[in-house]
């Protein structure tokens, strides 16, 4: 059968068209790209550009995007947030987890944060900002799914085997350069469930320190991770890794404990 004699595939038409054109739009923006012109966002989407500029306005009316005066790019908008907003209110691990953070934040002087784990990555839903100037921060929305990541391996760590390995064959995970086989992955997996927390020393970038420890719901599924990143001078000079990992590790324990989680104190009896 000829490329002419083949049946088109059929494409959303009308409004449809238009609401997936508008998503596309919004999906362009990142914390790496939070401001785009016309053109980048038309090469992004593949959209043309008199199309990308028409749905601009339309939702910069909406207060889903909004135009930069001086230099004419666009940027994300209120709405976004108020969109988001039932969804993030309704994750209870977010609700339960603030003032732990907090906590954690007083006692260690470092940036902490809760994950979620989503369509293979960790994202940040709540943080607690350092209040060294010298810090490490993870905006709200940031997705992590670089393998080195303490909070991927340790969402990772209680995901089933084989789709850990899909993840990471498909390049959905980035693992390091050179790769690494599906036994190294199932035997780093089991010492973080056997642990409780992942760490990160400098695999993501070398001036940083990170270390997650894993939250279970009242079902004792995954829910989440507590998150903290430090400066490696930092650890290395003023902190140890070791308090470092135990007061995260006890975070967590007390955010699954408002949760309704069965979690085991330090004493070994059921909390």
């Amino acid at each position: 059968m000829s490329e002419a004699d083949q049946p088109a595939v059929r494409q959303p038409q009308g409004a449809p068209a238009a609401m997936l054109n508008g998503l596309s739009i919004l999906e362009a923006f990142s914390i790496k790209r939070p401001a785009l012109g016309v053109t980048e966002i038309s090469e992004i989407v593949g959209l043309h550009k008199s199309t990308v500029s028409r749905m601009l306005n339309g939702l910069s009316e909406l207060g889903y995007v909004r135009r930069e005066a001086t230099s004419g790019r666009y940027r994300l908008g209120l709405s976004v947030l108020e969109l988001s907003a039932p969804l993030l209110a309704d994750l209870d691990i977010r609700a339960a987890g603030l003032e732990h953070l907090e906590r954690l934040t007083e006692l260690t002087g470092e940036t902490t944060a809760l994950g979620v784990w989503g369509d293979g990555g960790t994202i940040v839903v709540e943080q607690v900002a350092s209040p060294h100037q010298v810090r490490h921060t993870q905006p709200i929305g940031n997705r992590y799914n670089q393998w080195e990541s303490s909070s991927v391996r340790v969402m990772l760590a209680h995901q089933p085997l084989n789709a850990v390995h899909q993840l990471i064959e498909t390049g959905r995970i980035v693992v390091p350069e050179g790769g690494i086989s599906r036994e190294d992955v199932e035997i780093e997996l089991e010492l973080i469930r056997k642990h409780g927390f992942a760490t990160n020393q400098g695999g993501t970038t070398p001036e940083e320190f990170g270390v997650s420890a894993v939250v279970f719901d009242l079902r004792g599924t995954a829910t989440g991770c507590v998150i903290l990143s430090a400066p490696t001078s930092r650890v290395e000079f003023q902190h140890s890794a070791e308090a470092l990992q135990r007061a995260v590790s006890q975070t967590a324990h007390d955010i699954s404990a408002r949760l309704g989680a069965a979690v085991v104190s330090e004493n070994n009896s059921r909390a």
